[in-house]
């Protein structure tokens, strides 16, 4: 790199430093995750200022240091100001940039990473407010992929025979294991079960990993697993914060013909539309518009898939639960 080196970047972390400057922790296409120190960027008339704010997409021009690089210039490209705009947006928007912190190198192009998670931050920007946890999951699945875990949702990952949802059959559910790696059909879902009883839970600080015997067993791939039997219904959320004994349920469960589709259909590109209608598979049309309560349930399947595969707790996932997840209705006096 020599004395100087310009890169782009976009911010994803931002912390003060010192009296008056900030520490940056910032995702450019050339080096990947670097952090810098962004010189007198608390200050009122900071040229800097506006710069260091999070999700900014600069060209910057960074001198080395002996520990930390320094900012010498910056030119902002693009910002997302109609982020901070919208409670549930910016904290969507935290959720994404947490989960690219999570899969960014450093020392060597993003330029992958880099350019996917611009993408969806500008979709999450433009999109209506309504569909915000759609495009969320959307992202979410997107950034899983380009990780390399996204989940198996064609085919049975034990099987590997295709699973297709059945709109006719209201009380039609298939299997979703993150330990086992995706959906997997009822009957494969129940002799999984007993194999996952040892289990361990992590979310939020807690832990899930199956034993390393589970984890060698044919067509089973690395996910989020609870050591229980198949619920007999389609996931319910809240509870918001779940207790010790109800985390894990919440990883190997049942889902219905609706979900199964939305997830099928996650890795389209342009699987929402600009005006917020959802691009429609021909063979699995599904009703719209769609209650949150299934994109809160899509959401958090996928929430803990990821913690599973990306071995780190989602942080901004307590916030995901604070805006979206419904307070409960006081009991009225008699």
């Amino acid at each position: 790199m020599g004395g100087t080196y310009k890169a782009t970047g976009i911010n994803l972390k931002s912390m003060p430093l010192g009296e008056s400057d900030r520490l940056l922790t910032v995702l450019t296409q050339e080096f990947g995750l670097i952090r810098v120190v962004a010189p007198s960027a608390r200050k009122h008339k900071s040229s800097l200022g506006g710069r260091s704010g999070l999700f900014v997409v600069n060209q910057l021009l960074i001198a080395k240091g002996r520990s930390l690089d320094k900012i010498i210039q910056a030119e902002s490209i693009q910002s997302y100001a109609g982020l901070s705009q919208d409670l549930k947006k910016l904290t969507a928007s935290q959720y994404l940039a947490e989960l690219a912190l999570f899969q960014a190198l450093s020392d060597q192009p993003q330029e992958e990473l880099f350019c996917l998670l611009v993408e969806h931050l500008n979709r999450l920007e433009k999109l209506p407010g309504a569909v915000t946890l759609a495009s969320l999951a959307h992202a979410t699945f997107h950034l899983l992929a380009l990780a390399g875990v996204a989940p198996q949702v064609q085919l049975c990952c034990v099987t590997q025979q295709l699973l297709a949802p059945d709109f006719a059959d209201p009380d039609w559910r298939v299997g979703f294991s993150a330990v086992a790696g995706g959906i997997v059909s009822l009957a494969e879902l129940e002799q999984l079960a007993p194999r996952l009883s040892t289990a361990k839970f992590r979310t939020g600080g807690s832990t899930i990993r199956p034993s390393q015997a589970d984890r060698a067993q044919p067509g089973m791939g690395q996910a989020v697993g609870r050591p229980q039997s198949v619920r007999e219904s389609a996931p319910s959320y809240p509870p918001a914060r779940p207790s010790k004994n109800k985390k894990s349920a919440e990883l190997h469960l049942q889902i219905n013909a609706t979900e199964l589709a939305l997830l099928q259909q996650l890795s389209q590109p342009d699987f929402i539309q600009p005006d917020g209608t959802l691009t429609q598979s021909q063979e699995h049309p599904i009703e719209q518009p769609l209650p949150e309560q299934i994109w809160l349930s899509i959401e958090r399947i996928l929430r803990h898939y990821a913690q599973y595969h990306l071995d780190q707790p989602i942080r901004s996932a307590t916030l995901i639960d604070t805006c979206f997840y419904p307070l409960p209705q006081p009991i009225p006096s008699p």
